[in-house]
């Protein structure tokens, strides 16, 4: 070998020796064992990091979205009547959730839910890789994680928002039972057509409430979850039908598989295709008024109002569809239909306010606030800035009969006392002179208490009302239920046995549901209950306490029978219903009223001139002229409460009294002016001084003279002394009768 080739052959060899040693040196950290290590480091380290983790993360309080619900609204019977709040989301409590409707959630979503640990590692591990790739979303996790990101968490897809939502879950899984997870997540996942929660799907799809869902429909439900708008029955096309047919299927095999559902009920089992979406009720027409009543109402009982606006309750009223719809049409057809605002002025001014009572639970039945919420903003129904007038009448008496009161002359005051009914005669033993004319300033002589009510003659109630004492009428006004603040114009003078306080049909409607109910005090509630989850607020009895005595109120039950048969509000008369009530208009017709009731139905009528920023005349409203109490609000009364107690068979009232219309009057003719008294009775016959007013002892003072008169009431009120125009009201009541007298002749 020559120098060379030696030459190269070492450096070969060199260059061998010096790749082996290298080659070793890595090799040195490579082995199996060095690998092994490695790994157990690495876990080590990771089980570490999710230790720290673990310890740093905490349950954090539910997101705003999660809690965020609708509040909502459903007649008495159950249908939903609105919703309100930005989110359409009821939650319900699992016991109202039928057992195998729960079971079709976890069958579709994480069928070992019962036993698992809260969190499915591989499936997490698996969502962590895609996300990190900027896959998007893939699916894996259990229902617990699921209901941790929609109650604690958000929707975005980041590593840091799936890590927290391991450990949360882990957490939550240890803290909470699987019947809360599962209520939870139920309740906050989105079902599509704008529900969130089960008990939103269950209407939004099947139009009825949660409890009442077949497993069927429980499964399409938990079905549609995965992909709400996809599955959508009425929006999906023919892949999307074909989807959501085999994950429903595959939802109630799984249910055969754990023994939830038995194979021979599985087979029977049809696909249950969900109602065309509807739109979600709000404030339009008259639930705006029924929605803001009822929660004045449920904050007046305690319920928190910040609370409340939170969402989450579903308030039930005691509104009937059947009889509002037919109180709807009755303004509609007896006044609205017939009101041209763009030919006559007055018509634009026209208000009309109702409320109609249920006797026996004091639940409203229907209510009339005006031509919608979002229309018109003040609720007529509850509004209490108008006179009652004359419908505050039947008070007056039945405070006489509840203190067992005396004319001045000292007899005793029943339906066939006799009194001075001349216009403008002044009120004796007032410390106050006043001297109201009677409507036209027609004057009556000697007339029982009966036709005075009958004809709603004011110089007979203005002289009753000081005989009983005005301090004791105002006393028995507030305990039938009125508002007994001066500053709503309830001040303790003679005018107001006019009415001339403010008062609002709902408050009219309770007086006289208290007088129906034999005295028994109804305080009308729109609110039949509410409740939020588990929480049922407790609210007043509507029915509550005795007002007055059930003779008293019998009595002027009676009594109010003899206006619908024989007086001002005739208008009302049915057929063979037992019908008492009372007309009412106030001063330069501002307000007209008609309050009345059967054994099983009160309503109060209003309709008031509403100027700009005033008060104004209802003259001329439909082209005609006075609106009188017996004209549009009787009108509407009659249709209204015909339609209402249709199908129903005739009532007759139950009365405890001897005096009255309703009392037959006795067979032998009695030796008193029994043309004066419909019903006399021997406690009550007058005397041969049949009007108390015109005896001299009864005046102890000078105020009784004519001229002391012109002191009575500022001007503008129903008791305005000042001579009558012929056209217009000058008195509580214009001439309710005069115009259907006429009409049926």
């Amino acid at each position: 070998m020559g120098r060379a080739e030696e030459r190269r052959a070492r450096q070969k060899s060199a260059r061998r020796a010096k790749r082996a040693a290298k080659a070793g040196g890595i090799r040195r950290f490579f082995t199996w064992k060095w690998l092994l290590g490695y790994v157990l480091g690495l876990g080590v380290l990771l089980v570490g990091a999710f230790f720290v983790l673990y310890l740093l993360v905490e349950v954090p309080p539910a997101n705003a979205a999660a809690k965020a619900e609708a509040n909502i609204y459903k007649y008495s019977d159950g249908t939903i009547m609105a919703k309100t709040g930005d989110v359409n989301r009821e939650s319900v409590p699992l016991s109202k959730i039928p057992k195998k409707v729960q079971h079709t959630f976890v069958a579709a979503e994480n069928k070992d839910f019962y036993g698992d640990s809260g969190v499915s590692f591989t499936g997490t591990a698996r969502g962590l890789i895609n996300t990190a790739l900027g896959r998007g979303k893939q699916g894996g996790s259990t229902i617990t994680q699921q209901y941790v990101k929609n109650y604690y968490l958000s929707q975005e897809q980041t590593v840091s928002r799936k890590l927290k939502e391991l450990v949360i879950s882990l957490k939550v899984d240890q803290q909470k039972s699987k019947d809360y997870i599962l209520a939870g997540y139920i309740n906050t996942s989105y079902y599509g057509r704008g529900a969130y929660g089960i008990q939103a799907a269950a209407r939004a799809y099947y139009d009825k409430d949660v409890e009442d869902l077949s497993v069927a429909q429980g499964a399409y439900l938990a079905s549609v979850l995965q992909a709400p708008s996809q599955y959508d029955w009425s929006a999906a096309g023919p892949n999307g039908k074909r989807l959501v047919k085999a994950r429903w299927n595959y939802v109630l095999d799984n249910m055969v598989e754990k023994d939830w559902l038995s194979k021979g009920e599985r087979e029977g089992l049809k696909f249950p295709v969900p109602i065309e979406p509807r739109p979600i009720p709000g404030l339009d027409g008259q639930a705006g008024y029924f929605i803001d009543a009822a929660k004045k109402e449920l904050f007046k009982a305690g319920v928190n109002e910040n609370e409340f606006e939170a969402g989450g309750w579903t308030v039930t009223l005691n509104i009937d569809k059947k009889k509002q719809k037919a109180l709807e049409k009755a303004v509609r057809t007896e006044l609205t239909d017939k009101l041209d605002p763009k030919k006559r002025k007055v018509d634009k001014d026209a208000q009309v306010g109702a409320v109609s009572v249920d006797p026996k639970s004091g639940g409203i039945v229907a209510m009339y606030g005006g031509a919608g919420y979002t229309e018109h903003w003040t609720n007529n129904a509850t509004r209490s800035d108008y006179q009652p007038a004359s419908t505050f009448k039947p008070l007056i008496l039945a405070s006489a009969l509840e203190n067992g009161s005396t004319t001045q002359d000292g007899t005793p005051i029943t339906s066939s006392t006799l009194y001075d009914g001349t216009s403008r005669r002044p009120v004796k033993g007032s410390d106050t002179a006043f001297a109201p004319p009677n409507e036209d300033n027609k004057s009556y002589g000697p007339i029982s208490v009966q036709k005075a009510m009958n004809n709603s003659v004011n110089s007979v109630f203005a002289q009753m009302a000081v005989d009983v004492g005005l301090s004791k009428v105002k006393n028995t006004a507030m305990d039938l239920g009125m508002d007994g603040r001066v500053d709503n114009g309830f001040d303790v003078r003679p005018a107001m046995s006019l009415g001339v306080m403010g008062a609002s049909p709902k408050e009219m409607a309770g007086v006289y549901a208290t007088l129906d109910n034999h005295g028994k005090k109804v305080t009308p509630a729109i609110v039949k209950s509410a409740e939020k989850g588990d929480e049922r607020p407790q609210l007043p009895d509507p029915t509550n306490g005795q007002a007055i005595s059930r003779g008293a109120a019998d009595s002027v039950t009676s009594v109010l029978t003899g206006v619908v048969d024989d007086g001002t509000g005739q208008a009302v008369r049915q057929q063979g219903q037992a019908v008492a009530g009372k007309t009412g208009t106030s001063d330069d017709n501002k307000s007209a009223w008609f309050s009345g009731y059967t054994p099983d139905l009160v309503t109060s009528v209003g309709m008031f001139g509403e100027g700009e920023k005033k008060q104004v005349s209802l003259k001329g409203t439909a082209g005609g002229g006075r609106v009188n109490g017996g004209d549009f609000p009787a009108k509407i009364w009659a249709a209204y409460t015909e339609a209402a107690l249709s199908g129903q068979k005739a009532s007759k009232f139950d009365l405890d009294t001897d005096m009255g219309a309703a009392v037959k009057p006795p067979t032998s003719p009695s030796t008193s002016e029994t043309s004066e008294s419909p019903s006399s009775s021997p406690s009550s016959s007058p005397s041969n001084s049949e009007s108390p007013s015109s005896s001299p002892s009864s005046s102890p003072s000078s105020s009784a003279s004519s001229s002391a008169s012109s002191s009575a009431s500022p001007s503008g009120d129903a008791d305005s002394p000042s001579p009558p125009d012929p056209s217009s009201s000058a008195s509580g009541d214009a001439d309710d009768g005069g115009i259907l007298r006429r009409q049926q002749q």
